[in-house]
């Protein structure tokens, strides 16, 4: 009987401290190596047929996720209204040009725009190594890749200011 007690004990101890454990997080991948960014990029080479960009996630902690970009052609501008957005360029040259107006301007969602290219706007060659910020609100564009052009992005949402 005491070993019955002792046993249920334990096993109620157990399932406490169990339920007291904080669900487990799905979607969390807080490093990545040289060897796995690697992989990641062959996978998008491999992956690509004609489109201008193919995305790789690198990491993920929400709301944060950090992902590769193989850009191979030219794609359309954007501008992102709730999220800045930060490059690190892995690999490769191009052009970007920040600011100025979105030409032939779509909603591609609730957040974003989408255009064929940018009107004005300052203009500035990337390359291996480079760090980019780019506000929300402000278009951004690669208007032009030398070969292949292999990006780090991670959107950065700002809070909503608190209402006076």
């Amino acid at each position: 009987m005491r070993a019955f007690v002792i046993g249920l004990s334990v096993a109620v101890l157990t399932a406490m401290a169990v339920a007291q454990q904080p669900p487990a997080v799905t979607g969390v991948k807080t490093f990545a190596s040289a060897e796995d960014v690697k992989a990641l990029i062959a996978k998008a080479k491999s992956e690509r047929k004609d489109q201008p960009t193919v995305s790789e996630r690198i990491l993920q902690l929400a709301p944060y996720n950090a992902n590769l970009e193989y850009r191979a052609s030219v794609g359309p501008a954007a501008v992102h209204e709730t999220e800045a957005e930060i490059f690190y360029v892995i690999d490769g040259t191009g052009t970007m040009v920040t600011g100025g107006k979105l030409t032939a301007e779509t909603r591609t969602n609730a957040a974003n725009l989408s255009g064929t290219g940018i009107e004005g706007g300052d203009t500035r060659n990337v390359a291996k190594g480079d760090f980019i910020i780019v506000p929300e609100k402000t278009p951004h564009w690669f208007s032009k890749i030398d070969g292949v052009l292999v990006l780090m992005t991670l959107h950065v949402p700002h809070p909503v200011p608190a209402s006076k």
